[in-house]
């Protein structure tokens, strides 16, 4: 790459040139002379770098003299050592390791704030590079010399998008590390969500013909950048859900892009996915978290319903709508992420979108929402049903994509505590959860991983407590034999528990042991094998509504590398983030990146919700 590397700038005498030819690597001896050449009617003069090989004193500078390039008084000599520097860092994690032992991290984080756009460019080039990949020591060297909050002004200063999309990727490889979320959180989330999220989301933006229509979010790598940031920070706990909640503008701005890409149906891009993925992360113990909460708590909390959001107009289409005649909703803070209109939009993505990220992601947002003993998830539950919404969720109970038929399963447990949508999901969701059980040691075609199966013997526990008529839906699918089979042979003690908590259920109901009977079951088929015994989850949650931890991959950073023009002759084409998109043929060789299990308390289990 170096070889074909070309160099280009002018403006500088030679006399300055002059105190430069004592250098004793011809390297730098060309990239200053090549900033010094002046031809008359031209903005700037190549030299290209081949020429120099065929000098005998040639040699590849040394990392030393490139770090020590970045405080040359020559801006263009400055740049150029950083762009190198942004070369060398690509996929080279041991180089990384080398810049930051040398010190250059600082040098960069400085130049941040040069006043010379190319100068801090090219610097912010280098440092996204060096903050990406699993090595935590170079995001902690950015951010121990100010880093973050150096990114945040050049962000705020900055007119250039491609600077906004370089310093955007930066902080969002370096929102991946946990003990920096809250610093961006503290030092860069308002500026974030102005600069960026709130102008390219389309809300407060309107139309020039039609001054009352907001316009259409605009899907810009920075926007994708940012909310892939805002993704990773948004999962740090109470303290940074709580202060994304109240940043003015951020939770509308999210919901405006989302309603835009409903009504436009494009629902499967990578920023989308984020969006939502914030959102469910938002409302993640809602009913616990948000100001003054203990009000709504049931059963004090009745004569609130009476001041829910508005209701859906008539001719307000079913599916991929989403859009409200007005938009008085956005801004009534952060409780629209609980209004009616939030679970109609989370509807409209279940059945627009191919991306099983999002999907996850708004099947997790209404677990969330329904989840907990407080006024707005009872009114969630029955807004769901009156929505049609049932059916949506019971049609992804048959995906290949094992964590989509996790949260779907949860979020229809969730609902079921709703009686009414208890009886239906009993009648018509039953035979679609019972297809998802293995049989013994043999497993389905989806083979499910093991929380995934026992969060499905949750909801099937959950929708035959208290309702006989489930329970006798339930046993005329021909579902004991599985429960049996994996009561008796199945190698996880989690799957075996669940199963015996369903079957102990089961023949509980007097009145059904002559059907029992008479398919050839007895009593000895329903108790609890000895690996069913109670074990403390390692996660030690047991008893409480936060056995459902995060479902997405925390840890995710985005790839950047020198443009393609940069990049020429070194036998690579440009790597492009790949977004995560798989048609639904493909959907069967996801692989789960490391989930905690999903626990079964000895008593009936409470509402789950789960962050992403």
């Amino acid at each position: 790459m170096l070889a074909n590397l070309c160099l280009c700038r002018s403006g500088y005498d030679d006399a300055f040139m002059a105190q430069l030819e004592g250098n004793l690597n011809p390297f730098f001896q060309a990239m200053c002379r090549a900033q010094t050449l002046q031809i008359p009617h031209k903005r700037s003069s190549m030299i290209s770098l081949d020429s120099i090989r065929r000098d005998p004193h040639w040699r590849d500078p040394n990392l030393h003299e490139v770090i020590s390039m970045l405080r040359h008084p020559m801006d263009p000599v400055k740049s150029n050592a950083a762009a190198y520097l942004q070369h060398l860092c690509y996929e080279n994690d041991l180089i990384k390791q080398e810049v930051r032992q040398l010190n250059g991290v600082p040098i960069l984080v400085e130049l941040l704030d040069h006043p010379k756009a190319e100068v801090h460019r090219k610097a912010c080039g280098a440092l996204r590079n060096i903050s990406y990949g699993k090595d935590h020591n170079n995001k902690m060297a950015i951010k121990s010399c100010d880093g973050i909050q150096a990114l945040v002004r050049l962000l705020r200063k900055s007119s250039s998008m491609e600077v906004k999309e370089l310093a955007t990727g930066t902080l969002w490889n370096l929102s991946s590390h946990e003990p920096l979320k809250m610093t961006i959180i503290n030092q860069g989330l308002q500026t974030l969500t102005d600069e960026i999220i709130i102008p390219h989301s389309g809300w407060r933006r309107r139309d020039s013909v039609d001054a009352s229509k907001p316009l259409s979010a605009e899907w810009t790598t920075v926007f994708k950048n940012t909310t892939g940031c805002l993704r990773n920070v948004s999962s740090d706990g109470a303290e940074a859900r709580q202060r994304l909640r109240e940043s003015e503008g951020l939770v509308a701005a999210l919901l405006h892009a989302l309603q835009s890409a409903v009504i436009n149906k494009d629902a499967d891009n990578k920023s989308v996915e984020n969006c939502v993925c914030i959102l469910r992360n938002l409302s993640y113990h809602v009913h616990k978290e948000i100001p003054g909460a203990e009000r709504f708590q049931e059963p004090h909390a009745v004569h609130l319903m009476r001041t829910v959001g508005h209701q859906k107009k008539k001719n307000e289409p079913e599916c991929c709508a989403g859009k409200r005649p007005k938009e008085e909703w956005f801004s009534q803070g952060l409780d629209l992420l609980y209004q009616p209109e939030v679970v109609r939009l989370y509807l409209s993505l279940l059945t627009c979108s191919h991306n099983h990220n999002t999907l996850e992601a708004a099947a997790g947002a209404l677990q969330n929402l329904a989840a907990g003993h407080w006024a707005w998830s009872s009114y969630i539950r029955a807004t769901v049903r009156k929505e049609k919404g049932l059916p949506v969720l019971v049609e992804l109970l048959r995906s290949d994509v094992d964590k989509v038929v996790r949260a779907v399963a949860i979020a229809l447990r969730n609902l079921a505590i709703d009686r009414r949508n208890k009886d239906l999901i009993g009648n018509y969701a039953l035979r679609d959860l019972v297809a998802n059980l293995p049989c013994g040691q043999q497993h389905p075609v989806k083979n499910l991983e093991g929380d995934t199966v026992v969060s499905v013997l949750n909801t099937i526990y959950e929708i035959i407590t208290d309702n006989p008529e489930n329970a006798r839906v339930f046993i005329q699918g021909h579902a004991v034999q599985k429960l049996v089979a994996i009561n008796k042979s199945s190698q996880s003690a989690r799957e075996t528990k669940a199963a015996s908590h369903v079957l102990q259920t089961i023949w509980a109901y007097k009145e059904l042991r002559h059907t029992l009977t008479k398919a050839g079951w007895n009593k000895s088929h329903f108790k609890p094998t000895a690996s069913g015994v109670t074990k403390k989850p390692k996660n030690g949650k047991q008893n409480s509504d936060d056995i459902t931890l995060p479902l997405m991959e925390k840890n995710q950073d985005v790839y950047s590398t020198l443009e393609s023009n940069d990049r020429v002759g070194d036998g690579k084409g440009p790597v492009v983030e790949r977004d995560a998109l798989q048609a639904i043929s493909e959907r069967k060789h996801f692989i789960r990146a490391g989930r905690p299990a999903v626990g079964l308390m000895d008593n009936k289990p409470p509402p789950l919700d789960s962050w992403v």
